[in-house]
């Protein structure tokens, strides 16, 4: 049985607790006023609406990539198949020459540059409201517009190690047991009600 031990609240590093939260993979891109591209792996990653298609990720300001992003308005968002591990690790290696070293393609319209051989999928984005807390700032984005790759399973990452989702248990088929019935007390010992839940 594990043991829980508590931080201080005064600048408290959280990356303990989230490393506790696993999450999908992706890479955050966009191209900045100069038209060059600009990308970096990102973890924070959630849906915020269904109508209108909105999606928040969380990003490091100081970093090139929000900057394209909030100057051009637009960003994709590459969620990372299994196999694309050294994508993650290159993206968030801040390797200058990070896309001489992996295939993309800008489609017409797109947010930002996509992974052509990383991507399980991509969704193309608006921002539509930024917040900046710290030192990251919070990305609204309204999508635009989903293309998805033919097959191929989620990256995972979470305890700061990748995961497969195609080694993940399938979930259980079998209908699950029937609580077994509350027995009430039904004996007094020494002016004691006692009795077994079970």
């Amino acid at each position: 049985m594990s043991t829980l031990t508590s931080t201080p609240s005064d600048n408290t590093d959280i990356r303990p607790l989230m490393s506790c939260f696993p999450s999908g993979v992706s890479v955050v891109t966009a191209l900045d006023a100069d038209g060059a591209p600009r990308g970096m792996t990102c973890s924070s990653l959630a849906s915020v609406a269904l109508d209108p298609a909105t999606l928040v990720v969380c990003l490091r300001t100081a970093g090139p990539t929000p900057r394209a992003a909030l100057a051009g308005g637009r960003f994709a968002v590459n969620l990372l198949h299994e196999e694309a591990r050294p994508v993650s690790d290159l993206f968030a290696s801040g390797a200058p020459d990070r896309f001489t070293r992996t295939e993309w393609h800008l489609p017409l319209g797109a947010g930002g540059p996509h992974l052509t051989r990383a991507a399980l999928a991509v969704a193309d984005c608006e921002v539509v409201h930024t917040v900046e807390i710290g030192d990251h700032t919070a990305v609204f984005g309204r999508v635009a517009k989903v293309t998805l790759a033919d097959g191929g399973e989620p990256l995972l990452y979470g305890r700061r190690r990748y995961a497969r989702w195609s080694t993940a248990p399938d979930a259980p088929t079998a209908e699950p047991a029937a609580p077994a019935p509350l027995r009430l007390p039904t004996a007094l010992e020494g002016g004691v009600r006692v009795g077994t839940l079970s």
